[in-house]
């Protein structure tokens, strides 16, 4: 899977995803770090990763656009703030979200659950 992580979540993820043998970059690799997050939007969409923030403004973005593309992960301000534990959850969790990340979704990582919602998001 190909990943571009937001300036609000570690550097740190983008690595272990890698590792993980996925392509992952994080917007510093950009230098995208004070981009508006729609240039983010953007460049996710053009080069087909999935989006993963701590950013709910996303959610408006894909509201807004009403695509099912690009993919967008988020850490909900419940969920562990230490890389290495998001990392890890989110790469126990991977295959099991392939298929929804695939056809285009926004899946929200809180504590306890997982949220998936099927993009676009209409209405």
């Amino acid at each position: 899977m190909r990943f571009l992580v937001d300036n609000p979540v570690s550097p740190l993820i983008a690595e272990m995803l890698r590792k993980g043998g996925h392509d992952a970059v994080h917007v510093r690799d950009y230098a995208l770090q004070t981009a508006p997050d729609i240039v983010i939007f953007e460049r996710a969409s053009k080069e087909n990763r999935i989006i993963i923030s701590a950013d709910t403004d996303f959610g408006f973005i894909m509201a807004r656009s009403k695509k099912d593309k690009p993919s967008i992960i988020i850490f909900h301000h419940s969920f562990p703030h230490r890389p290495e534990q998001q990392g890890r959850l989110l790469l126990d969790n991977l295959a099991q979200l392939s298929t929804a990340l695939d056809e285009g979704s926004f899946i929200v990582f809180e504590s306890k659950r997982i949220r998936i919602r099927t993009l676009p998001i209409i209405g």
